[in-house]
């Protein structure tokens, strides 16, 4: 095989690719879900403890990674992104139920809203519309609710306070 100026350029693109430096994602928008980041423990509005969060960053900063544990054996993990070619948040969140779950949204005020629309277990279609507040202890509260009307009415799944977990030297 002949090397031609042509193939050569193009090994020489390819080779500058994938030699320069990864640069990290950067500027503010990228920074907005920070104040999600952490060890938490998880309580409901009763107290209960509900379980335990791990929020951390992924690939360079770019992304926001979650894996929570609850205290009854649920287990679930996101992938969360700011999408700079639409200006959105967007999750995806899976679990051991097999529950998939794509949002998208941003930052209202100092409240991070995500939405999406998923198919119910009876085929029907569903919104959700999850709400992740930073308070001004450190705390951070969720609410994950539902409408099954087109947003008419909507009904709490969930509602979550997140607080720093201590951190031993074993962790």
């Amino acid at each position: 095989m002949t090397i031609t100026p042509w193939r050569l350029a193009i090994v020489g693109v390819i080779v500058l690719f994938f030699s320069r430096p990864v640069t990290a994602c950067e500027g503010e928008f990228y920074r907005q879900f920070d104040f999600w980041l952490g060890h938490w423990q998880v309580f409901q509005a009763d107290g209960s403890l509900a379980g335990n969060n791990h929020i951390s960053q992924a690939f360079s900063d770019c992304v926001i990674h979650e894996q929570y544990i609850g205290s009854n054996g649920y287990q679930g993990a996101s992938y969360n992104i700011f999408d700079q070619s639409t200006e959105q948040w967007h999750q995806t969140w899976v679990d051991n139920t097999g529950l998939l779950l794509q949002l998208k949204g941003g930052l209202s005020g100092n409240t991070m809203v995500m939405w999406g629309e998923a198919i119910d277990q009876t085929g029907r279609p569903v919104q959700h519309r999850i709400r992740w507040t930073p308070q001004q202890d450190g705390s951070v509260t969720q609410l994950w609710q539902v409408s099954r009307d087109q947003g008419l009415s909507w009904q709490t799944l969930f509602q979550g306070f997140y607080r720093q977990a201590v951190q031993t030297e074993t962790q």
